[in-house]
């Protein structure tokens, strides 16, 4: 039986903050398309973006936050029910506010939206030395 130690729930303050980034990017570069083009108006670039990141954003927060994974002390798993073994986990590691898990063969899995993505990989890998020492 494997003990939990560690659950990696997506954080909402953080799935808010990269969609309003993700707008604000948005933003600039459709308002400069539309300058760059010679629209007369150049600002409907900034109301397309947010009101199509907010839309996103809005529909898909509640699929998108319910997206638990699960770190126990010999695998770890995925909210739909995918199983990495942590003898197969070849790295962990940050990628903006998502933790990315690499396996030996080259898979990656994204641990979207978490508040502190680096301590998340650091357990990962803390908890697969340990598992991988204490098979030895």
């Amino acid at each position: 039986m494997s003990t939990v130690v560690a659950e990696f729930p997506p954080a909402r303050s953080t799935y808010i903050r990269e969609h309003i980034m993700l707008a604000a990017i948005g933003s600039l570069l459709l308002s400069g398309i539309l300058f760059y083009i010679g629209n007369p108006h150049p600002w409907t670039g900034v109301v397309g973006s947010v009101l199509a990141i907010g839309a996103r954003g809005a529909y898909a927060m509640s699929e998108q936050l319910g997206m638990v994974w699960k770190l126990t002390d010999s695998k770890l798993v995925g909210p739909d029910g995918r199983i990495i073994p942590l003898a197969d986990v070849a790295d962990a590691r940050t990628m903006l506010s998502a933790l990315q898990v690499i396996t030996r063969t080259g898979d990656k899995y994204l641990i979207k939206y978490q508040s502190d993505p680096a301590a998340g990989a650091a357990q990962i890998l803390r908890t697969r030395d340990a598992a991988l020492s204490a098979r030895s």
